[in-house]
């Protein structure tokens, strides 16, 4: 099975333009149908804190062009979207959607990135999502999540083998992504995709290097820091070996 990490410069609350970049990669990889495909936090906006701009809620706008382009291209899909919460803050979401353009799960972030203000503007989200690709039972986070380590055992003994982390993580603790995600699959003997954003918004720089990490924290594919696609297998047999002979997870105590 084959994963796809779409690394895009992120034109600051543009959706079209956005989408356009999301098609273009896509056109110019052209993905092996039913693979997994992953795209930024807040890939159509930038991390933004004007939920009442960038809400897909009223409009649907963003959700539609990830239904047609998973369809168009026959792939699962994971992305980062904005939705409207109840008490007029948003939702800082993970949409995936199958090859049918159908959703097949929504996760919303559980942390709120709060030095930044991202609590003030957004609600958190109560629960892990897990839903299933190729045999893998694939488990999404947001950004901050990275950072707490308990949301991924919890999705680890729900079944998750796999971990999808979508983000907008600023170059200025780079470092702190590469490791992370590192001691993720590690500690939960599972794949982990980091997918981030490169360029620059208003406030930050982002240095990109979304990766591939294997259950032995083995980096498989890493890109740099420029908009671009990477891409790299997974093997689900070889995953379960590794979990066989190193039973690690059995001795974990909930």
């Amino acid at each position: 099975m084959k994963v796809y990490c779409l690394q895009l410069d992120i034109a600051w609350e543009q959706k079209w333009v956005n989408q356009e970049k999301v098609v273009t990669l896509l056109r110019s990889c052209r993905p092996e149908p039913g693979s997994l495909v992953v795209l930024p936090e807040m890939f159509a906006s930038g991390f933004s804190m004007n939920v009442s701009r960038i809400s897909d809620s009223a409009s649907g706008e963003t959700e539609r062009f990830l239904a047609s382009t998973a369809k168009d291209f026959e792939v699962f899909v994971v992305a980062g979207v904005v939705s409207s919460a109840p008490d007029g803050r948003g939702l800082n979401q993970a949409l995936m959607l199958d090859p049918e353009g159908r959703e097949v799960a929504r996760y919303t972030k559980i942390q709120p990135f709060s030095p930044g203000g991202e609590s003030d503007h957004y609600q958190a989200g109560l629960d892990v999502s897990l839903f299933a690709w190729g045999g893998f039972i694939v488990s999404p986070f947001i950004c901050y999540d990275l950072r707490f380590p308990e949301l991924f055992r919890r999705s680890v003994h729900e079944g998750a083998n796999m971990y999808v982390v979508i983000a907008n993580w600023p170059e200025t603790r780079i470092a702190h992504w590469v490791s992370l995600l590192q001691a993720r699959a590690i500690e939960n003997q599972s794949y982990v995709v980091g997918v981030n954003r490169c360029g620059r918004d208003p406030s930050l720089a982002y240095s990109g290097r979304s990766m591939v990490v294997d259950p032995s924290g083995q980096i498989l594919i890493e890109a740099g820091d420029i908009e671009c696609v990477v891409s790299c297998d997974v093997d689900l047999e070889a995953l379960l070996d590794y979990r066989e002979r190193l039973p690690f997870l059995a001795d974990a105590r909930r």
